[in-house]
C-alpha cells in the first residue's frame, strides 16, 4: 500500500554506499499497525506501508544476506 502521510518524527535509516537510503518509522506500528517506509531523498513523497511481520521478515533476510545474487 502507498501512503502520502508523513512519517512520525522517530525514524530509523537504513543506508548503503552511494546514498541509497530508506527511512522507516517503528513508532507507527503502535499507532497505525503498519511500518511506513520511504526514500530518504524524497521525504515529502509517498511511503510504502508494510505489516509488521512482513517488514521483520524482510529485515531479517537483509541481515543474513538473503538477497545475494538477486
Amino acid at each position: 500500500m502507498v501512503s502520502s502521510h508523513r512519517l512520525p518524527p522517530v525514524q530509523k535509516r537504513i543506508n548503503q554506499d552511494g546514498g541509497n537510503c530508506v527511512e522507516w518509522s517503528p513508532a507507527s506500528v503502535a499507532t497505525a499497525g503498519a511500518v511506513p517506509v520511504r526514500d530518504s531523498k524524497h521525504p515529502d513523497g509517498p511511503a510504502l506501508r508494510f505489516g509488521p511481520g512482513v517488514w521483520a521478515a524482510f529485515v531479517s533476510a537483509v541481515r543474513r544476506d538473503g538477497f545475494t545474487g538477486v
